[in-house]
């Protein structure tokens, strides 16, 4: 199993948006490293930390799974989308995209500031200055720190 960390901004797309509807394709991703990483590396079952950018606090707020194989993000194709590429098309997309199911919420935020002052989590790409990337790898250990975390 492979671990992530998604970003979304919590008024565009909430985890409470995903706990309501129970599972979304994680749409509008126009990132090539990002896309990537949900195209060639996300199996069905693994873990991710769905954090909230953009938001008061900035932070997890809980957990999903992917639950889909990569398919193509129909956004691309809808010219009346802010997400649409006319260099994608339905016979050769370029951008991919998986589906998530709502796995929980936290009690208590982890804050982006708690990340950044935990030593146990040294090296996670959401605390590096300028870390932008949308869907980022996680490790097994980062993972169960920010959950143990959320838990305090």
């Amino acid at each position: 199993m492979n671990y992530w960390l998604i970003k979304s901004e919590g008024n565009c797309y909430s985890i409470d948006n995903l706990k309501k509807e129970k599972k979304t394709s994680w749409e509008g991703v126009r990132n090539y490293q990002a896309r990537n990483f949900m195209r060639d590396s996300m199996k069905i079952g693994d873990l991710t930390l769905f954090y909230h950018s953009n938001t008061k606090p900035i932070g997890v707020y809980g957990i999903a799974k992917v639950v889909s194989a990569p398919h193509a993000d129909l956004t691309a194709f809808n010219a009346k989308d802010k997400h649409f590429d006319l260099k994608s098309t339905k016979e050769k997309p370029i951008w991919e995209c998986v589906d998530f199911a709502f796995v929980e919420k936290f009690a208590h935020t982890v804050t982006l500031e708690d990340i950044k002052h935990d030593h146990k989590l040294e090296g996670i790409l959401v605390a590096k200055k300028g870390s932008r990337l949308s869907v980022q790898p996680v490790s097994k250990a980062h993972f169960e720190r920010i959950v143990g975390l959320s838990k305090d």
